[in-house]
């Protein structure tokens, strides 16, 4: 039984040899030809502008809390209008796994991912960026979204003074 099936064996590989000894290389160049990436593919992060121009990176801290490998560090700061930014911002990219978590933790989708993936570097330290590395000048893929506008923060408008939001309830007047 045990020769049966040696042979049997042998007999498929070679078999799965031979059918396709007649079919050409799907070998790609890869500098001179490049492989389109899928349309969801996750690679180089980008932090991205609103529709007024303004950054969109409120420095929350969360996605430096959801990064596993911990690779990204950002200082916030306040404009004279209220506004909140992130002074400094950094991405180690030679720690990042490209895992795609700190963009599904931003709020209001500053950090997203592009199909950018040529970042080889000969120094280590090149692949660390800064904010002015990753600041891009278009909107990403909401270019509509905008976060002060539906946020209902003060900063534009008062709370509920949003066309799609309701004003504020008073909670004493709901009592019996």
């Amino acid at each position: 039984m045990s020769l049966l099936s040696d042979i049997m064996a042998i007999g498929t590989g070679f078999w799965t040899t031979f059918r396709h000894l007649g079919r050409r290389p799907v070998t790609i160049q890869y500098p001179e030809e490049k492989r389109i990436p899928f349309p969801r593919y996750r690679a180089r992060i980008v932090l991205t502008r609103d529709p007024d121009g303004e950054e969109r990176c409120v420095a929350c801290y969360l996605c430096s809390a959801a990064c596993p490998v911990d690779c990204i560090s950002m200082q916030s700061a306040e404009r004279s209008n209220g506004r909140r930014y992130a002074a400094w911002f950094r991405i180690n990219f030679s720690r990042c796994i490209f895992c795609g978590l700190c963009a599904e933790a931003c709020p209001t989708m500053a950090i997203q991912m592009t199909p950018d993936f040529e970042m080889c570097k000969r120094d280590i330290m090149d692949l660390v960026y800064e904010k002015d590395d990753l600041l891009i000048d278009g909107c990403g893929k909401d270019p509509e979204y905008n976060f002060y506008r539906h946020s209902g923060i003060g900063v534009v408008n008062p709370r509920g003074g949003n066309p799609d939001e309701n004003p504020p309830v008073d909670a004493r007047s709901l009592l019996p």
